[in-house]
């Protein structure tokens, strides 16, 4: 293949039977595909196990790429969590008659194609065709190559799911995976609407560099937990673990514990308890080493300053202490990718001054940041968190993917 031309024609084509459809044929769709994915389980997991057998087990991917029966079955019911929304698409936003009778409408109306960009992790597929298709998009998926064998079969059934509903297959469009054709995805300005890349840092860095195609960030999440002084120590330590370790791959886990001094050395040793169990490998700044280092941490190292503003998406974490609030809220500001950053603490001035001056697309206090979620937040599934602030801030979900029509009708009025 030399080009992905006639696969963008085709979705922008596509486009117009998903725009053209019923509410109720969008919700069969989704509950058709809801049960097709039960139904090939099993033919799922072995499409899956040859993306799995690919990759190296020391990989942080892997659990991203992991397809099982639970999370198939929970792709099954986001589907029908995704089906109880409120389709947001074909609503007035405002109605006025000016003095001349002119009758104006603005509705909300489909994006109209809508091209993802991301890597190994084959739900995403799932979770973005199934809201873009929900609110009367196309979409074009671009997935990664570590995900290939997993991304054609649910595809596959996406495509089933159209048929059986007498919608065209081709509103939905997977790409090669050659990374030849990401460039000429990016400069579709004809045919794509809007390109949303999720994934690692370099992959958005990427399509803002070169996407001639208006862009929405997702996916990159460089997470802090600051513990303040006067914060319920086991408290804090019971959230930043589940923070750190409950599911380390994912863009919504902790990166960095923040500790105010007061408290490092009756704090820490609580953190290290449950850490130890996950075999959490801590990059400690000068304080918190001395302390760790007396706890006789096995998994313990002396952070450079490389440690701080990463996103391991493993079990591996960076400790930074502070003497105080605005120390914390400083170092949040330097090294956060504005995605979701948390407080522990009892003070009430601190929670409300964390609240306001921290920015970034969710702020927690006395919380997991792994909260940040379309599903934790009530929206159905999702396409991403977006890390910026135009069109779409926080858990990127159905009622983003949908844009303003302005309708005039007149009666022979000139200007």
């Amino acid at each position: 293949m030399d080009s992905i031309l006639s696969q963008l024609e085709q979705a922008q084509k596509g486009s117009i039977s998903i725009k053209n459809s019923s509410d109720e044929t969008r919700k069969k769709v989704l509950l058709s595909l809801a049960d097709l994915l039960l139904e090939n389980t099993q033919n799922i997991i072995e499409e899956n196990k040859k993306d799995l057998d690919r990759m190296d087990d020391s990989n942080p991917k892997k659990d991203r790429l992991l397809l099982n029966e639970n999370r198939i079955k929970d792709l099954a019911n986001s589907l029908h969590d995704v089906v109880n929304l409120e389709i947001p698409t074909g609503k007035i936003l405002s109605s006025t008659q000016t003095e001349n009778k002119l009758h104006i409408q603005k509705v909300s109306v489909p994006i109209g194609v809508v091209g993802v960009i991301y890597e190994a992790r084959p739900n995403v597929t799932i979770d973005v065709a199934a809201l873009c298709l929900y609110a009367g998009n196309a979409v074009v998926l671009r997935g990664g190559s570590d995900a290939e064998f997993s991304n054609e079969i649910l595809v596959s059934l996406i495509h089933q799911a159209l048929k059986e509903n007498g919608l065209n297959e081709n509103a939905v469009q997977l790409l090669p995976v050659d990374r030849k054709f990401v460039k000429e995805l990016l400069e579709a300005v004809k045919y794509v609407d809007i390109i949303i890349p999720r994934g690692s840092q370099q992959l958005i860095d990427f399509v803002r560099e070169h996407s001639k195609v208006p862009t929405i960030e997702t996916g990159a999440g460089v997470c802090h937990t600051y513990v303040e002084s006067s914060a319920d120590l086991d408290k804090a330590a019971n959230i930043v673990i589940n923070a750190k370790t409950q599911r380390p791959s994912v863009c919504n886990a902790l990166d960095t514990v923040i500790v105010d001094k007061k408290i490092e050395s009756e704090f820490l040793p609580k953190l290290i308890k449950g850490f130890s169990e996950f075999g959490v490998e801590v990059f400690a700044d000068y304080d918190a080493y001395k302390v760790l280092e007396q706890q006789q941490y096995k998994h313990l190292k002396k952070a450079t300053d490389d440690n701080f503003g990463m996103e391991y998406l493993s079990q591996k974490c960076s400790i930074k202490t502070v003497d105080n609030i605005d120390d914390a809220i400083e170092h949040i500001r330097k090294f956060s990718s504005k995605h979701s950053e948390a407080i522990i603490t009892k003070n009430e001035q601190y929670a409300e001054r964390f609240l306001n001056e921290v920015d970034a697309a969710a702020v927690y206090v006395n919380a997991s940041t792994r909260f940040t979620d379309g599903g934790c937040f009530g929206l159905g599934a999702e396409i991403g968190i977006s890390t910026q602030k135009l069109h779409a801030r926080g858990p990127f979900a159905l009622e983003k993917l949908t844009t303003e029509k302005w309708l005039v009708k007149g009666d022979g009025q000139t200007r």
